[in-house]
C-alpha cells in the first residue's frame, strides 16, 4: 500500500525577476509503514518536498497524492482540517508556544476536534508518556532542555494519531545524546506503531535509522537506496 505518491512534481519560486526551480519533475512513491529519509545539500529541495506532502505548499505542476487524495486540489479550509488529523509535523526549531505548558502545547491540535476536555486530557497524557515526559506536563518550554522541547513537539505531532509523520531536520539543533533519543522515538513510532515517517536530515547517522534513503540534488531526486 502506498502512503504518498509524488507524480512529476515541479515547484518554482519567483525571486524578484528570476524563477528558481526548487523541484524539477520529481516522482516518488512512499510505502505505508516506511521510514524514508531525504538527504541532500542545502537548497536541494528537501524541505520543499516535505512541505508539499504536508500541504503547507502547493506544486507548480504535478500531483501530490496522500492516501488516495490529491491534496493539491483541496481548498484552504479543507486542507487545514485534513492536515490537523492526517499529518504530524516535527520542525527543527520545535515551534513551541513559550507561554503554554508542555501539556497545553500538546493539546493545541485537539482544540480543533470535537473531543471533550477529559478525552483531550487522556490523548495528551498518552502522547507525553510515549515520549517519556509524563512528569514534565506542567513545565514551560524555558524549563526544558532542547531534547525535551523536541520530545514535546513530537508529542504534539502524534496527539491526533496521524498515519504520516513528517520531520524536518528534527535533530538539527540538538546535541548527540538528545538527537539519539529523538531518533529512537521516531524509530519506535515507525516500527511499533506502524507510522509512516518521512525525515529530512543532513546527518548520515540519523539516516541510518531509516529503511529507505533518497537523495535530492538541485531539485532532482536521485536513485533510491534501501538501508534496512
Amino acid at each position: 500500500m502506498t502512503a504518498v505518491e509524488i507524480r512529476n512534481v515541479t515547484k518554482t519560486f519567483r525571486k524578484e525577476t528570476v524563477d528558481i526551480v526548487a523541484l524539477d519533475g520529481a516522482s516518488l512513491a512512499i510505502d505505508a509503514g516506511a521510514f524514508l529519509c531525504l538527504m541532500g545539500p542545502s537548497g536541494s529541495g528537501k524541505s520543499t518536498l516535505l512541505n508539499l506532502i504536508a500541504g503547507i505548499d502547493r506544486p507548480t505542476s504535478g500531483e501530490v497524492i496522500v492516501g488516495d487524495r490529491d491534496i493539491a486540489q483541496f481548498g484552504e479550509g479543507q486542507l487545514a482540517a485534513w492536515r490537523n488529523h492526517a499529518i504530524g509535523f516535527v520542525f527543527q526549531t520545535f515551534n513551541l508556544i513559550p507561554v503554554l505548558t508542555a501539556f497545553e502545547n500538546v493539546e493545541l491540535p485537539l482544540l480543533l476536534t470535537r473531543l471533550t476536555k477529559a478525552e483531550r486530557r487522556e490523548h495528551v497524557k498518552t502522547a507525553l508518556s510515549l515520549v517519556g515526559l509524563n512528569d514534565r506536563m506542567t513545565h514551560y518550554p524555558r524549563q526544558l532542555s532542547g531534547g525535551q522541547e523536541q520530545r514535546v513537539a513530537i508529542a504534539r505531532a502524534i496527539v491526533t494519531d496521524p498515519a504520516l509523520i513528517l520531520a524536518d531536520e528534527p535533530t538539527g539543533d540538538l546535541d548527540a545524546h538528545s538527537a539519539d533519543e529523538i531518533l529512537g522515538i521516531l524509530e519506535r513510532l515507525n516500527k511499533e506503531f506502524k507510522k509512516t515517517v518521512v525525515m529530512v536530515t543532513h546527518d548520515p547517522r540519523a539516516a541510518r535509522r531509516a529503511t529507505v534513503v533518497r537523495y535530492l540534488d538541485k531539485g532532482v531526486l536521485l536513485s533510491e537506496g534501501v538501508t534496512a
